[in-house]
């Protein structure tokens, strides 16, 4: 019995990975309309309801810059440390118009076929 709930709790975490994984690109494009480094990233999205590790967050933005959907700049502020400083280019931007309207049809559908399948 412990064995199938391990493997139904595997499963789960697996498709609840999948599915966040798509909507944390759109949400990290979305708070990069202003300019931010990483840890300050992660904190407003955080609060935001949307936690994610460091360990998945930075190589997105590496990702995300590599794809031309991100520009970065490293910076030094007040004598701290350097940063680097992540900002949507406009390509991003471009892109983010495009993803949000397709979330927002998606959202609409999902809500629409979910709650058909309760009645």
């Amino acid at each position: 019995m412990r064995r199938m709930a391990d493997k139904k709790e595997q499963l789960y975490e697996k498709l609840l990975l999948e599915l966040r994984r798509g909507t944390i690109a759109l949400a990290v494009l979305n708070q990069l309309q202003r300019m931010q480094y990483g840890y300050s990233l992660k904190q407003e999205l955080s609060k935001q309801g949307i936690d994610i590790n460091e360990g998945t967050l930075y190589p997105l933005l590496r990702r995300l810059e590599s794809q031309g959907l991100l520009v970065s700049e490293w910076q030094v502020i007040d004598d701290a440390r350097p940063r680097r400083y992540y900002q949507i280019s406009p390509a991003g931007a471009t892109i983010l118009t495009n993803l949000t309207q397709e979330w927002r049809d998606l959202v609409m559908v999902m809500n629409k076929a979910l709650n058909e399948t309760r009645d």
